[in-house]
């Protein structure tokens, strides 16, 4: 083993030791048990009876031993019997109930952290999504809650158990023999020893087995999904995928071997210190039988109930290492929890049931800035700085902080030249004015990381601006409700993501209350009607992972008939069918006609007859708007608009 041998895995650690869990966390904790008050209290009643029952055994072995069989006493013996039968009998319908509120609360807690951290996760940005890999969130609502739940319905059950069971047997041990007790207890000191040379390894060693586990699943997540695993096939990466993926898997293996080792070692220690004690206790009160100071019955059964004496110190002493250890699955499920909401309504936002559809940008500017939005940069903060901070208050828009981000992870990030420095985020946008009056097209056009997507993903607000402000009807789009916006906004991208479910599915994910001659009205406007309808199993086809058993043309044409089912007044669109043949291209191109005709549209144009359609033309180059206008406009200017014409749209002109 490395760093210094199998010693360095037990040894101290002083900082690794320091205390962990604060009040602070701990009382976030236990709101999550508030709505469960009333099973907690039954489960805490079941279990003192239990315990007070268990404790019963030992004294009925006395009573066998000392009365009983001395004199004979065929009754009493029955009815010890019965007790030594009735009490196991009892105590195990009892334990099935503890069982099943234990279950209740767990399963509960469970449920709403898992529910508050996909709400909470469905609020992010989009900011959030394109620098959080996939499978470190899979792992916190899987792995790190299934592990909080055990703290609730394990940890600290066992917890107060323990404690319960301990002072009942103190107190029955001091009534039959005051002096074996206190040098029972005389060896408690000792148990504090195991959990203070292992304590904060044990929850530095959890703490890397969580982190280990989501970068596995991260690592799984993108190379086991459908697009990862073609582009696996296509490179032949197999082979060198399976041995990073065996690196990962590999350091997990070394984290559980690890902990079980550092666990055995505690459990080793814990035993010596056990048997020391009951040494003890069995000279000295064996001396105390010879010298007829008490019973052989008492004898026997102060040595039943040395057994429930050390089995709760040895949990207790092991106690502060389980709860610290399991607190951790809290912190990590917090993290996310605490992360800030970059896009939030107003107090009182604005809520439009008829939207005309105008559209301005005033003096936008926008960067994609990293910070305290990311969830590897909130995981590095202390426990005091994430919960110091007010839940959903976000960080200046400004303020900077946390690993750069590489502009490949977003689109439409270029380089302002003179505006930013060469470690500072880049600007996507600056300083953009324009206006898109009700029912006009505008088409963007722009070299290649000009800002044109940017400018779509601003006006649904997936992000908000650095500087300048959007509006829509004249209302600034952080007034309106979130609703509105989604309600009145519709968006069909270049890359279509259809759900793995049916057609019909993916199109109800529109607008869910839609009728069956709504559906087939929007699909006959987007051009997919019949090719459904040919389908052997119509609008109950599956469409597979991410919608791969359809062509690209025929996932276009059903994300379009999805938008035209939600029938938004604003459109947002990318036109690219450059990658689909002549056929396809026809038909979405006639169908986006039907579906931009009396809406407001914003299109990433490709096409020369968009282009020529377009009311206004919005030419765009490094974040900046160099040019407006109509084609004939921006032709006589001669500029950047005039050049894109002859070098990117000209020859296309034969084909539309």
């Amino acid at each position: 083993m490395h760093d210094g041998g199998w010693w360095s895995y037990i040894r101290y650690d002083a900082k690794q030791d320091r205390p962990q869990v604060s009040w602070r966390l701990i009382r976030r904790v236990a709101v999550y048990g508030l709505p469960y008050v009333k099973r907690i209290a039954a489960m805490l009643a079941i279990i003192l009876v239990i315990t007070l029952l268990s404790l019963v055994p030992p004294l009925l072995t006395r009573d066998l031993i000392d009365r009983t069989l001395p004199q004979r006493d065929f009754a009493r013996l029955n009815l010890l019997a019965l007790g030594i039968i009735g009490i196991p009998l009892i105590n195990g319908l009892l334990g099935v109930a503890q069982r099943y509120f234990g279950a209740a609360i767990g399963e509960g807690v469970i449920f709403d952290l898992r529910v508050a951290l996909f709400s909470h996760i469905q609020r992010m940005s989009l900011r959030f999504f394109t620098t959080t890999k996939t499978g470190e969130l899979m792992s916190r609502l899987n792995n790190d809650v299934i592990g909080a739940q055990r703290a609730v319905s394990g940890t600290i059950v066992d917890l107060i158990t323990n404690v319960i069971t301990l002072a009942s047997t103190l107190a029955i041990m001091l009534r039959l023999e005051w002096r074996l007790t206190l040098l029972a207890v005389a060896v408690l000191p000792l148990f504090l020893i195991p959990a203070r040379l292992l304590g904060g390894r044990l929850r530095g060693v959890v703490r890397e087995q969580l982190m280990l586990n989501s970068e596995m699943n991260a690592l799984m997540n993108e190379t086991l999904n459908v697009s990862g695993a073609l582009l696996v096939k296509l490179f032949g990466r197999g082979p060198s995928e399976v041995r990073r993926f065996g690196d990962r898997a590999g350091r997990v293996r070394q984290a559980g071997i690890k902990q079980a080792f550092l666990m055995r070692w505690f459990f080793l220690t814990v035993s010596l210190v056990s048997a020391v004690g009951t040494v003890l206790v069995f000279w000295v009160g064996g001396n105390l039988v010879l010298r007829g100071s008490f019973t052989i019955g008492t004898v026997i059964a102060f040595t039943a109930y040395l057994g429930m004496l050390y089995g709760p110190l040895s949990a207790l002493s092991n106690a502060r290492i389980d709860f610290t250890t399991s607190m951790v699955s809290f912190e990590r499920v917090f993290e996310v929890l605490d992360l800030p909401l970059e896009i939030q309504e107003r107090p009182d936002p604005l809520r439009l049931e008829a939207v005309a559809g105008q559209v301005r940008f005033e003096d936008v500017s926008f960067r994609y800035q990293p910070g305290e939005h990311d969830l590897g940069a909130v995981a590095t903060l202390t426990e005091v700085e994430r919960f110091g901070r007010g839940r959903g208050e976000p960080p200046p828009l400004s303020q900077e902080g946390g690993r750069q981000v590489s502009p490949s992870h977003v689109p439409g990030t270029s380089e302002v030249p003179g505006t930013s420095s060469e470690n500072a985020p880049r600007w996507a946008l600056r300083d953009v004015t324009f206006a898109v009056q009700p029912g006009q097209l505008a088409a963007l056009v722009g070299p290649s990381g000009a800002g044109k997507t940017t400018i779509t993903y601003l006006l649904p607000r997936l992000y908000d601006p650095t500087e300048g402000r959007i509006t829509i009807d004249g209302h600034d789009i952080r007034d309106l409700t979130l609703d509105t916006l989604s309600a009145q906004i519709g968006m069909v991208t270049q890359e279509t993501y259809l759900f793995n479910d049916t057609i019909r599915a993916n199109l109800l994910y529109a607008r869910p209350d839609a009728t069956d001659d709504e559906i087939e009205a929007a699909c006959r406007a987007a051009n997919i009607h019949d090719f459904i309808a040919d389908l052997p199993d119509g609008y109950e086809t599956i469409v597979g992972n991410r919608g791969y058993r359809l062509s690209g043309g025929e996932k276009q044409r059903v994300a379009i008939a999805r938008v035209i089912l939600k029938d938004p007044r604003i459109l947002v669109l990318d036109e690219a069918t450059s990658s689909l043949d002549s056929q396809s291209e026809a038909l979405i191109q006639e169908a986006l006609e039907r579906i931009m005709a009396q809406r407001t549209s914003l299109v990433i144009a490709h096409r020369l007859s968009t282009i020529l359609a377009a009311d206004t033309i919005l030419v765009l180059d490094g974040g900046r708007l160099v040019e407006q206008g109509t084609h004939a406009e921006l032709l006589a200017r001669g500029g950047l608009y005039a050049g894109l014409y002859e070098t990117q749209f000209r020859h296309a002109k034969g084909m539309n």
